[in-house]
């Protein structure tokens, strides 16, 4: 109220810095400005989407009753992995890139923009898909940039590249999570709610107690050998 800050991250920016992020937010006495930061873009995005919907749903300005669909449509075609410091698929590699983002395959990645597309109500992905690659140079191509060699791309994908070779028709596609469905439908907020077997917050289903150890008997009809260390 008195026009000073109140926050343990002031202390790491000057004074301009605060100000230029305050002008930014058009923040004004009383205001809360939330502020996430992380070396992954991801890792924010997410923090921010789930930031948003709770406070959403605390300040009671979700409407109920209404449904609203919304496509989030050309995707970052490449992502880069911090960890392997290179650049990864962000959706799959046999996702087309959009033809006017061709020309920077090779010369700049952050451009590239995929043919992929989520399905989106009230703010709940229920689907996601993509056109996919049909060209079997265009699919070598990306292999390439994903730094997989020829011969690993053939050992792995060999009858894909094959039969794009005797032609393939533009195709895509997408998959509605039904659950996902039932649960807006329903005004559930967890998934949890509405499947058969859910899940706990270990990762167990106590109905049928999985995961749980297998036996040798089970290993040996699966032809399974186990690495020990």
């Amino acid at each position: 109220e008195d026009g000073t800050v109140s926050s343990s991250f002031a202390k790491f920016i000057t004074e301009d810095e605060l100000k230029a992020i305050l002008d930014k937010a058009g923040a004004e006495a009383g205001d809360v400005v939330l502020i996430i930061g992380d070396i992954k873009n991801s890792i924010v995005f997410n923090a921010l989407g789930a930031l948003r919907q709770e406070v959403a749903k605390r300040l009671d300005i979700i409407p109920e009753g209404q449904y609203n669909l919304l496509w989030i449509t050309e995707f970052p075609f490449f992502d880069w992995d911090e960890d392997s410091k290179t650049w990864v698929a962000m959706h799959h590699p046999f996702t087309a890139p959009m033809d006017e983002c061709l020309e920077y395959l090779e010369t700049d990645k952050a451009k590239v923009r995929a043919k992929a597309y989520d399905l989106v109500l009230n703010g709940i992905e229920l689907s996601s898909g993509s056109i996919r690659i049909t060209n079997p140079e265009l699919q070598s191509r990306i292999f390439t940039l994903l730094n997989l060699t020829q011969e690993e791309a053939y050992a792995k994908f060999g009858y894909l590249l094959d039969a794009f070779r005797y032609g393939a028709p533009p195709h895509g596609g997408m998959g509605i999570g039904l659950d996902r469905l039932v649960m807006q439908m329903l005004g559930c907020d967890s998934l949890r709610d509405v499947v058969a077997y859910p899940k706990v917050q270990n990762a167990s289903e106590p109905m049928t107690g999985c995961p749980a150890e297998v036996d040798d008997l089970q290993l040996d009809e699966l032809g399974i050998k186990l690495k020990t260390e």
